[in-house]
């Protein structure tokens, strides 16, 4: 007879719950997406769900019925009644017993939340601190995976020190993106970002980001930055969904600018909401 152990409980395994059989807890095998709302209008679900169905293909998860997950999205939110709020929701490959090959029978595990958005109104209004970290994510991070330990450590790390995020840096030197977000500076009248490839998430708040800056007349370079061209930058940024646009304003005990957020980050902040409305 199989047996499990929950914390101090033996079961026979038979008994437990298929949840304690995801792949999810096993592997990490799944795949995530975080959409956000404005006074009770989800904001930019389409775009999100595109991305959720490019990474469902890109791990081979199939029989997902994007119209289905739409609808429960919206039926939560309804049902949840938050003006301004977070979903989170997953999908997982689905419930066996552990073997890392799966069964092609699987059916996926499907999981959302709703939660109250915090307000991050004094990050806005004074910037955040940053911190760099070594890169240690796998090397398909356009997949938005649950495999998120790496960053999980990186982002301890920073708050550790006091700060608001992790700047995450490969192995050749260069910035990828924040462990939570997409990373941005201005120098001169560029926007610069480190370009699409396999070890950036395609975000999009980064998408808006970069069309915003367009709006307001910025030169967009995609373009990886070095640590120290960041600190020598006149203005840093990240942009997440759950924060918006939001100015760094020390980067590794580094000072930029005058210490405090930007006009072009101001003006890039104010745009973005522009696309909310």
């Amino acid at each position: 007879m199989q047996i499990a152990m929950i914390q101090d409980k033996i079961v026979p395994a038979k008994e437990l719950d298929p949840v304690y059989f995801d792949r999810g807890i096993f592997f990490g095998d799944g795949v995530y997406e975080v959409v956000r709302s404005y006074n009770g209008r989800i904001f930019a679900l389409e775009e999100h769900l595109q991305r959720f169905a490019g990474s469902l293909s890109a791990i081979e998860i199939t029989g997902v019925d994007i119209d289905l997950i739409r609808s429960r999205i919206l039926k939560a939110f309804e049902a949840a009644g938050i003006a301004n709020a977070k979903i989170y929701f997953h999908i997982t490959r689905g419930s066996q017993p552990r073997d890392r090959v799966w069964n092609a029978a699987l059916k996926p595990n499907f999981f959302l939340t709703v939660s109250e958005l915090s307000d991050n109104t004094e990050e806005k209004t004074h910037g955040i601190a940053v911190s760099t970290h070594p890169d240690w994510r796998w090397k398909r991070c356009d997949i938005k995976s649950l495999n998120l330990l790496a960053n999980v450590l990186a982002s301890n790390d920073a708050a550790r020190k006091g700060c608001g995020e992790a700047i995450l840096v490969n192995e050749s030197g260069l910035i990828t993106e924040g462990a939570g977000s997409a990373f941005f500076a201005v120098r001169g009248q560029a926007l610069q970002t480190a370009p699409l490839t396999a070890n950036i998430l395609p975000s999009i708040t980064r998408e808006f980001a970069i069309k915003a800056g367009r709006n307001i007349g910025l030169e967009i370079t995609e373009k990886s930055l070095t640590p120290q061209e960041a600190t020598e930058s006149d203005e840093l940024f990240i942009a997440v969904t759950t924060r918006d646009i939001v100015a760094v304003v020390k980067f590794d005990e580094t000072a930029i600018g005058d210490g405090k957020p930007g006009k072009y980050t101001k003006l890039l902040a104010k745009e973005f909401l522009s696309f909310t409305a």
